[in-house]
């Protein structure tokens, strides 16, 4: 990974390209409580236009499970790999390969809930992963931080703690960002394209690093520290103007292409 001070924005893809997005942070402002974020119909627009001009060939790429990205974008459904790729749907309003939640994970989302026992702390069971959201409480970060790690000496071998900005996961070492995108690159709607990820957090640093290695494009959205994108968009808004601005440059090339 590299520290870019001032990193560029993200160039044109040349050719057929495919767009993978994480949602929250990218796609969405942050919000205290997962459940509170709100997505206009101007987005759902946007997501519509590019997924039909890149012939299918999105996905979200997320830490949500597909049921909670579903209810949040309804009624638009579209390709997605949920809980950092333990579930897929490889094909648009397809079946869903869902996850379980393991007993001993539920006992642990238990018991923490009991020893932070703070309102503003919010604990997010997603199957086999459990996050601690405490954005409305950093002080709790660390706390929440060390009472995951210490479970990890409890719970069968393969898992691991993913520190966030504003909170902390426990997951399956099999939960990468980067292993579905390259799942999805094998299906015949993105394969022999070139790989665009757009990615806020720590969780996408995976996902970067495959889309460099296919010789795609990565994009960190308010990007601090060591990342392994070489791209850059200064927040939210940046992230939504320049994937609006590929939305009007593909229309563009098929009118143009139309016109021949």
């Amino acid at each position: 990974m590299s520290i870019l001070p001032n990193p560029p924005e993200p160039v044109v893809p040349q050719g057929p390209w495919t767009l993978f997005l994480d949602i929250d942070g990218t796609l969405l402002e942050h919000a205290a409580h997962p459940d509170a974020v709100v997505v206009s119909e101007e987005l759902r627009m946007l997501l519509t236009r590019l997924e039909s001009q890149l012939d299918g060939a999105l996905a979200f790429i997320t830490g949500r499970s597909i049921a909670a990205v579903d209810h949040l974008f309804q009624p638009l459904r579209l390709r997605a790999a949920g809980l950092y790729g333990l579930e897929h749907r490889l094909a648009r309003d397809g079946a869903v390969e869902a996850a379980v939640e393991p007993a001993d994970i539920a006992a642990l989302a238990d018991e923490i809930a009991t020893e932070l026992d703070n309102a503003d702390v919010y604990i997010e069971r997603k199957g086999p992963i459990l996050a601690i959201h405490t954005r409305a409480a950093p002080h709790l970060l660390q706390r929440a931080t060390e009472l995951v790690e210490q479970a990890l000496d409890r719970l069968p071998a393969g898992y691991r703690v993913l520190a966030g900005n504003a909170g902390v996961e426990l997951m399956p070492l099999e939960a990468a960002k980067g292993a579905a995108i390259r799942r999805f690159m094998q299906i015949p709607a993105f394969r022999g394209r070139r790989p665009v990820f757009l990615g806020d957090d720590t969780s996408d640093e995976n996902g970067f690093e495959v889309v460099n290695e296919l010789d795609g494009i990565s994009v960190r959205i308010k990007p601090y520290g060591s990342t392994a994108a070489p791209f850059a968009l200064a927040g939210v808004d940046a992230a939504l103007a320049w994937l609006d601005g590929m939305s009007r440059r593909e229309t563009a090339a098929t009118l143009a292409a139309m016109a021949k």
